[in-house]
């Protein structure tokens, strides 16, 4: 992992296997959980470590999978509350809900 003046560099990756948006710090996984349903992307889950807390994580996992949900079309069912919030936050996003 790289660093810079800000510490580690966070890289989020989409794990399509497992259906999640992931970054690993320190050995901890932080993730986006999603589940495809036809043509609609169901935002199920989203966990970051009590260590890993308050540095923008949550967010950082969740904009990749919003942008990839636009991408492709998809209507976003924001079950999950986090990502209801930050939609809600973030008009960008606003007309992919389902």
């Amino acid at each position: 992992m790289s660093t810079n003046s800000s510490g580690p560099e966070i890289i989020v990756s989409h794990n399509v296997a497992e259906k999640r948006f992931e970054t690993q710090i320190n050995g901890e996984l932080a993730v986006a959980e999603y589940q495809l349903e036809g043509d609609r992307m169901v935002f199920t889950h989203t966990f970051v470590p009590p260590s890993l807390r308050g540095r923008g994580l949550a967010e950082k996992l969740v904009r990749p999978a919003l942008d990839l949900a636009r991408d492709e079309r998809r209507r976003v069912v924001p079950a999950c509350s986090f990502v209801a919030a930050y939609i809600q936050r973030h008009s960008e996003y606003q007309s992919l809900v389902d």
